[in-house]
């Protein structure tokens, strides 16, 4: 009981952690230049420009039917989390924003970050003439605050929720089925305002938020997977084993223009140890076939998996 307890509370703090970075990419640098990232923001802005309807209220509505489906399908955690990550972004989101900081006296003077756009007065972290650099650091803040989120099963609710079923469902990385969701989002936005620089400035930020979610959740991949063609195999093992400590499988294989068949030797290893790999094989049968491939994710003894589990399992 201590431990879930103990679980749940890192698991909680870990989205606040993730909440402040994605709200200092939305106050600082993204809202201030109407830089639409897609999702239910981006969906509110046209219930609020066609109907009146206020986007704070709109996202509730608008996320209401979302947060149904996490708690059909990730049971009562998840979607508790997603209501917990939502609030926590919504009020971070206005925590943090420059005008506040000012006015809990955390920021002397505004004057630095006061600038003029469109004929518009606007508080920023960076001026109009840095919008694209504006657009690139809040991608990546935003990223990096999402990835956070689902790394600790949370999400901010919006096209998270969806972009987590694609993933849970289909297999498909978070910064893929991001993609996917803020693609169809970003089209539609920048087709009702027939504006064709939300559309570019949208996919500026998708583009980045997409990788970066995918390292902060999932983390960098790691593990190199070793195929090795020789008639030397058995030495080749032996030396692994004795070198790197790794473990090996050997794979029948027949060669497809000699007939020649032998035992291809498969292994999976940190990267480091790939360059000792390497001296290996040259030492034993310099004439050997080595393929070197990336693993996206391991389970097993040896290695953790960079996979992150969404519901309650």
């Amino acid at each position: 009981m201590r431990k879930h307890v103990r679980r749940d509370l890192i698991q909680y703090a870990g989205i606040i952690v993730g909440a402040v970075f994605f709200s200092m990419a939305y106050s600082w640098f993204l809202v201030p230049y109407k830089i639409v990232p897609g999702g239910v923001g981006g969906l509110s802005q046209i219930l609020f420009h066609f109907l009146g309807i206020p986007i704070g209220i709109s996202m509730i509505i608008l996320n209401l039917p979302l947060f149904i489906f996490s708690f059909i399908f990730w049971g009562n955690r998840f979607g508790f989390r997603s209501i917990y990550g939502l609030l926590s972004v919504s009020l971070l989101s206005d925590l943090l924003s420059l005008q506040n900081l000012y006015s809990i006296g955390i920021i002397k003077d505004l004057t630095p970050y006061t600038y003029y756009f469109k004929g518009q007065r606007i508080i920023a972290m960076l001026g109009p003439d840095d919008i694209y650099l504006a657009a690139i650091a809040g991608s990546v803040l935003l990223g990096l605050g999402l990835g956070i989120i689902f790394r600790f099963r949370g999400s901010t609710g919006g096209s998270d929720i969806p972009a987590a079923f694609l993933k849970d469902r289909l297999g498909i990385s978070i910064g893929t089925g991001y993609w996917i969701v803020e693609t169809l989002i970003i089209f539609t936005v920048g087709f009702i305002f027939k504006d064709l620089r939300i559309i570019i400035w949208g996919y500026i930020n998708l583009f980045i938020t997409a990788k970066i979610t995918d390292l902060a959740s999932e983390g960098l991949p790691y593990v190199k997977g070793v195929y090795i063609i020789s008639h030397h195999s058995a030495a080749i093992r032996e030396e692994i084993y004795d070198k790197i400590n790794r473990g090996v499988t050997f794979i029948k294989a027949e060669g497809g223009y000699t007939g020649d068949r032998y035992d291809m030797l498969f292994c999976a290893m940190n990267r480091r140890q790939v360059a000792i790999v390497r001296d290996i094989v040259r030492d034993i049968d310099p004439r050997a076939f080595v393929l070197l491939t990336d693993v996206s994710d391991v389970m097993g003894y040896g290695f953790r998996s960079r996979n992150i589990t969404l519901g309650e399992k």
